[in-house]
This record gives C-alpha cells, structure tokens and sequence, in this order.
C-alpha cells in the first residue's frame, strides 16, 4: 500500500488483523513521512525506533499465529509528552525536567498497548500544559500543517499536528482547559473531551480535577475506537468512572433520538471573532436543517471562570514544583513563570473560596440549563490559529480581552465535567480550520460521538493537511 498514511487508524488496524498489510509496512510507511516532515513541523520530539520495530514484529507474529492483537492493531501512535511512557523521556515540557525518563507506562498507554498499538514516541507539548500553543525552551516550536506560520494549538500541540500532517495515524492528547478541542480546532481535526473520569489518569502529575485524558483523531470512528479501548475505572485513579457499558464504536450509527439544543457565541461572558462565529453557525444551522436537533430559544447566562480555573489548577502545578520554585525559575518560560508567580500571589483561603463558589455557581447554572436541552452548541475557539511562538491574541476584532478569553468556549466545561466535542466545520479567509463544538449531558459521550459521525458523513473534512495530502 503506498498510501497507508491516507487510511484512518481504525482501517490500518483492520487490515493488519487480517494480513493484507503487516504492522511492520505500515510502520515504516510512518518512519518515512516522520523523516520526511518531522523537522519542519517539530511535532514527534523523541523516536524509539527500535523499540517501535519490536512492537511491530510482535503484533505480526500474533497474525501469522491466527491471534487477534486487538483493535488498534499495528497502528502507530504518539504519546502527548505530558504522559508516560516507560523509558522514554517525561519532561512536562520543560528544562526542569529535561533528564526525567518515566518508570512505567500511563494507564492510558498500557491500555493502548494492549489493544495493539505501536508506540513511536513522544509528542510535543507546552510546558506543564500550561498554554494553547506549543513552544518551549527544551523543545522549541511546533508548527501548524495547515501554516508554518501557525500554531496547532496547545497543549495537545505536537500530537495535532503529527496526526494532521499524517506523518502519526493517531496520538494520545489530555485536556485540562481545551487541550485537545483547541488544537483540534486549530488543526482540522476531531477532538473529544470525554465526561470527567471516564479514562483513567492515575499519576500525580494528573491530581488537576479538570484534566481528560484521549485521542487527538482525523476521524470520529477513530477516537470512538480509541476510546473503546481505554475507558473503564482504574484503581490508581480514584475519580476514574466505570465502563459506560457501551461500545462508543458501536454507536455511531445509532440515531440519538429527538434533541434539544441551545446556540452560544459568547455562553455570557466571552467574545468570538465575527468570522469564527459566521462559520460555526453556519454549520450548526446546517445541522439541525438536517434532523440532528432542534433550536431552543435561551441565552447561556454562565458568569467568567477563568479566575476561578486558574486558581484550581494551581495546586497541582505548585506541588510539581516545589522542589524548584523560586530558586529554579529562570529555567521555566518566562510566560509560565508569570504565571506561577500571580499564582502564589492569589493563592490563600479566601480567593480559593471564591474559585470554589464560582464552579458551584456554574454548575447550578449548567444544570438548570441541562433541563430544558441536550446540547449547548459554540464556536470552539474565539479565533483560529494565531502565531507559532504566541503569544495568545489580545484582542478579538478591534476589543481587547483577556488572552484566556481567545479559548471562552473550553474551559468552563473542564470546570464542569460535562462532555464536549469539536468537529471540523470549515475554514476561514486565511483558509485555517475552524471547529464547532457540542456539548452534552454528563455521561452522553456516546451521543456527542454520534452527532459529529453523522456530521462527518454528510460533510466529510480534509483528513490531512494542504501539501501533506499529496
């Protein structure tokens, strides 16, 4: 097969199960186009090929034996630098932790190991996670398939654009804030941040109550695989969920049934560029012309979290670094570091009752909305990608916001726990991508899933990115 890096992983994974392909082609298929495109995207910041090769001959031996290696089979993957993988490298992005190298695998990636996959390497990532593009002082910049010039978004950065540019089938992501939505967004590709718990985390780097573990995925069908492959309760994470008790996989196909939803540009508080907002609901319109739902006619009233995100993510961050804050600093981004800084500043007993106030508050809002719809439907970022090197946009048409305002629609819903999606919905005068995001009842993963496959079947997106797809 000449065109593997064409294939969704879930047709690479099947046609190594049934011997047309063998997980070795298909690897060295990707090592090629990781050769050929790597240093311009910066995107895979380690290799392991040897390791990789192993990987690939054990799943071909499986096959030949008549065994079923699983349902990711063959498919080589990238894991998002924030997550272990035993021996390789875990910086977190950052100097700090330059020589770290993980002990053991995530849960995530065990799981994924199991059901096949052949781990390539590590993906890049913004220090700690900590912005919505990815450049670092221990790695540099990752760049956007669609525009050198561009971010693929942060923090699930390298895996976007690894997995845009088809030199990765699939990668992992995690998303605390929009991690995965927004370089989904940015990079024209399917994002899912699953309901809060629903795939393990069980590490101490993960003790943020917002933070989701997933794919960064061309296809709906892809990360409806994936995920059917990693979800489930783990003991070493004690907020992780019980197996829904259904194949996401299984059930994109199946009618959701009569849905309600609401529109939001700004859920009450943001901005969102006019084009942005142009593009996105004119695909949601679009949408529900066709059946997938029905307008409700209600504003979204949520009051601004982003003090209060910021605040609750701050003691996870300050644990990490105990042992290098202050004496340290100078090694962290200078960004980042500010971060820490105001951080320290606010964090004392009243403010972080404030913050704790402001997600019941939000909550209380969310659930009464959640009783008149399903779904709340947004743009899923305020612009499309901006810079490479950031920073993040200080204005939106002419008015100036806070830069956390360029990401309003992703956030509050890591506060929540409620599920999200983005799907690829178009692309904007300066041909970026621009996603549409869904948003639905906790626990209704499944259908968010079938919603975006069935947007996918009527109005399939580029899978690979402009001179990539040759």
């Amino acid at each position: 097969m000449d065109d593997i890096y064409k294939l969704d992983a879930w047709e690479i994974a099947d046609h190594v199960r049934s011997g047309e392909v063998s997980a070795k082609e298909v690897l060295e298929h990707f090592l090629e186009r990781i050769d050929s495109f790597n240093d311009e995207l910066n995107a895979i910041v380690h290799l392991d090929v040897s390791r990789a090769r192993e990987e690939a001959s054990a799943i071909d031996g499986r096959v030949a034996a008549k065994e079923d290696p699983g349902p990711l089979a063959g498919v080589p993957i990238g894991v998002k630098e924030l997550e272990d993988v035993e021996g390789m490298p875990s910086t977190q992005g950052s100097l700090l932790f330059k020589d770290n190298v993980a002990k053991r695998d995530s849960i995530q990636v065990k799981r994924l190991r199991a059901a096949g996959c052949v781990v390539v390497g590590k993906t890049s990532a913004p220090e700690f996670g900590a912005a919505a593009y990815t450049s670092t002082k221990v790695h540099g910049t990752c760049k956007n398939p669609w525009n050198l010039q561009r971010t693929p978004g942060g923090s699930s950065g390298g895996s976007a654009a690894a997995v845009a540019a088809g030199i990765l089938p699939i990668a992992t992501g995690s998303d605390g804030g929009g991690s995965i939505r927004i370089p989904a967004s940015y990079s024209g590709l399917f994002g899912i941040k699953g309901t809060f718990g629903r795939v393990p985390r069980g590490s101490a780097a993960d003790s943020s109550l917002t933070t989701v573990y997933g794919p960064m995925a061309k296809s709906v069908r892809d990360a409806a695989r994936f995920l059917d492959c990693v979800v489930g309760a783990d003991e070493r994470d004690p907020l992780s969920l019980p197996h829904p008790g259904v194949s996401y996989e299984k059930s994109l196909r199946q009618a959701p049934g009569a849905l309600r939803a609401v529109w939001s540009a700004d859920l009450g508080f943001g901005l969102c560029s006019e084009e942005v907002a142009r593009i996105s609901r004119k695909a949601a319109k679009t949408f529900a012309s066709e059946g997938a739902f029905e307008w409700v006619d209600r504003k979204v009233e949520m009051k601004d979290p982003s003090v209060a995100w910021n605040l609750l993510g701050a003691p996870a961050t300050m644990a990490r670094l105990e042992d290098y804050w202050p004496d340290q600093a100078d090694a962290l981004g200078p960004r980042f570091a500010a971060g820490i800084k105001l951080a320290e500043e606010k964090l004392n007993v009243h403010e972080m009752a404030k913050a704790v106030e402001r997600r019941w508050e939000n909550d209380q809002i969310l659930a009464e909305l959640f009783e008149e719809v399903d779904l709340i439907v947004t743009p899923t970022t305020s612009t499309t990608a901006f810079a490479a090197d950031g920073p993040m946009p200080s204005e939106i048409d002419g008015k100036t916001i806070k830069p956390i305002h360029a990401i309003t629609f992703t956030y509050p819903f890591n506060m929540s726990g409620h599920p999200a999606v983005s799907i690829p919905c178009g692309f904007d005068s300066e041909g970026m991508p621009v996603g549409l995001q869904l948003v639905g009842r906790r626990h209704a993963d499944h259908i968010l899933l079938a919603l975006a496959a069935a947007y996918e079947r009527e109005h399939p997106w580029p899978k690979i990115a402009g001179k990539y797809a040759a």
